[in-house]
């Protein structure tokens, strides 16, 4: 006899920060939420621990996998910080290392955001 259970899935839970962008104009605060992500992942490094930690198995990712980044190990923490200050990344610690993972409905939120205006480009 088995214990096992089949649980069912949960939609995500997104979280848009903003409208697609052509559904109307952003309000200020939208704007300003919007451009607080994009403002992170401008910069090449953060947009590389990004990657890193949203492509690895399982979703995240430990900053002892990911800070090969061709700078120092304090640079990579103040990149990590900024990416967490930004809503991008949570962080959970775990004996001495730290994890990082995506938050769940950011990917999509980004993306809601900017599909429509793919679409409408197209």
């Amino acid at each position: 006899m088995s214990n096992v259970k089949v649980l069912p899935l949960l939609e995500p839970n997104i979280v848009a920060c903003c409208p697609p962008l052509n559904e109307r104009p952003l309000s200020p605060d939208e704007a300003e939420a919007a451009a607080k992500m994009f403002k992170a992942l401008g910069d090449p490094v953060r947009l590389r621990l990004f990657s890193a930690v949203a492509s690895h198995e399982g979703g995240e990712a430990c900053v002892c996998d990911i800070s090969d980044v061709g700078v120092s190990q304090p640079t990579v923490s103040h990149h990590l910080k900024k990416l967490k200050e930004a809503g991008l990344l949570s962080s959970e610690r775990r004996g001495t290392w730290v994890y990082y993972k995506v938050e769940p409905s950011v990917l999509a939120a980004m993306g809601a955001l900017l599909a429509g205006a793919a679409k409408a480009s197209a």
